[in-house]
């Protein structure tokens, strides 16, 4: 096996090099299980807060205070994981998250206040660990050579956008079949179980000093205590919060443009399963094909397409007439190629950034940045919606991803120096985990 992207790991290939590795798999596998509840909770949460008070309003309220809490304890438990294993900060955050998302759905059942219910949805946010930040640390730890990590992320980064397309129709399944509380109680036992055994991982608890680090020596002391702001972080932050917006934005228009232009519901799933499709046969090629190569000079163009992938949606969705269905697909399939791409080089460029330690900290700011951007985003879709309209909603999302293009072409600089600090300062070697 040749390092840093030879030939023995080039194109495809280079997946199987990575599944090949048992202890790979099965962290990978358990990472997934405790990410599915993020995107089964919101849903879950809207759904039975909604029948059991008769309240969107309500449901929505609630909603925001799990978001608002995750967003708030990511970076807090990222900062805890870069301190000690990670298996002593998961196992007590993932129980706590767990019996609050538990409490919750018991409570609402039981026609709880919505002050209490907002309490509990916040605290189990808040004490929902960063699950894609710690399996971004523990990537550099399965997988030594940078090719294969390289592929590593890119399947995770997939695998994700698979969770936010099957999460949901988990959730709308088990609504058939359980009741009201049941989909909030399985998404809580998922989280339980999937968090623990992600927790018993042998990459989850390495201790932190034993961790490869990513950082360049030169940026930072190897104390936790180092400063994390930098042009090159808050440049990337920012490009992930203005690229959230559009998907929040984008993820309320494709709802609206189901019920309301479209006329049917069931169209939703055809819809987000087309984005989400190209984002993963995107984030695989990226993945095969980047090799050693940064992808800051990418990243302003995987936004723009992302950006004219809308405004194509927008201008057809404003063309008189009923919108052809399938042509909506193939812009929506085509605008999706770019999204996993766009987060796969935002996080390698939040590891370049960061200071040397606090890697797994810096990834969960882009969580949080991501978070609140796609809050913000949902909610102000929505008022665009109502006061002017779907195509108007995507054309704003296009518009909010050619200011995070922008930022990101102005950034070029500071990142390309963090690149080539992290280039004269490699990680030191480590012993590959079998």
């Amino acid at each position: 096996m040749t390092s840093g992207g030879g030939t023995a790991t080039r194109g495809l290939a280079v997946y199987g090099a990575v599944l090949a590795r048992r202890a790979t798999v099965g962290t990978f596998a358990a990472s997934l299980l405790a990410r599915l509840p993020i995107a089964m909770a919101p849903l879950g949460i809207v759904l039975l807060v909604e029948r059991t008070s008769g309240s969107y309003a309500a449901a929505g309220l609630v909603t925001a205070a799990f978001a608002a809490g995750t967003a708030c304890g990511a970076p807090v438990w990222g900062r805890a994981m870069d301190v000690r294993a990670q298996h002593r900060v998961l196992i007590p955050a993932v129980s706590t998250s767990a019996c609050l998302i538990a409490a919750l759905a018991l409570v609402a059942q039981a026609g709880g206040s919505a002050a209490l219910l907002c309490a509990l949805a916040l605290g189990a946010g808040l004490t929902f660990p960063p699950f894609s930040a710690a399996m971004r640390s523990s990537w550099r730890v399965l997988l030594p050579d940078l090719a294969q990590r390289r592929a590593g992320y890119a399947l995770d980064a997939a695998a994700v956008e698979s969770i936010f397309v099957m999460g949901p129709l988990l959730l709308s399944g088990l609504l058939v079949v359980l009741p009201a509380t049941g989909p909030l109680l399985v998404t809580a036992g998922v989280l339980l179980v999937g968090g623990l055994a992600y927790a018993a991982t042998s990459a989850a608890r390495l201790e932190p000093h034993l961790r490869p680090v990513d950082a360049p020596a030169s940026s930072a002391t190897s104390a936790p205590r180092a400063r994390m702001v930098s042009t090159a972080l808050v440049a990337v932050l920012a490009t992930g919060l203005v690229m959230a917006l559009a998907f929040g934005a984008t993820d309320t228009s494709l709802a609206a443009t189901a019920r309301s232009v479209l006329g049917d519901d069931a169209t939703l799933g055809f819809l987000f399963a087309a984005i989400a499709g190209g984002s993963t046969i995107g984030g695989l090629a990226y993945g095969a094909l980047a090799g050693e190569r940064s992808g800051r000079r990418l990243l302003p163009v995987t936004l723009t397409v992302f950006g004219a992938g809308l405004a194509v949606v927008a201008a057809v969705l404003a063309t008189p007439g009923d919108p052809p269905t399938p042509v909506l697909l193939a812009v929506l399939f085509v605008v999706g190629l770019a999204i996993a791409p766009s987060l796969i080089i935002q996080q390698a460029l939040v590891d370049a950034s960061a200071p040397q330690g606090r890697t797994t900290e810096a990834q969960a700011w882009l969580s949080t940045a991501v978070t609140t951007g796609g809050a913000l985003g949902t909610a102000a879709g929505g008022v665009v919606i109502e006061h002017a309209g779907v195509p108007t909603a995507f054309a704003c999302a296009a518009a909010a991803l050619g200011g995070a293009a922008l930022v990101a072409l102005l950034a070029q600089r500071p990142w390309a120096r963090a690149a080539n600090d992290l280039t004269d300062h490699p990680e030191p070697a480590r012993e590959p985990a079998r």
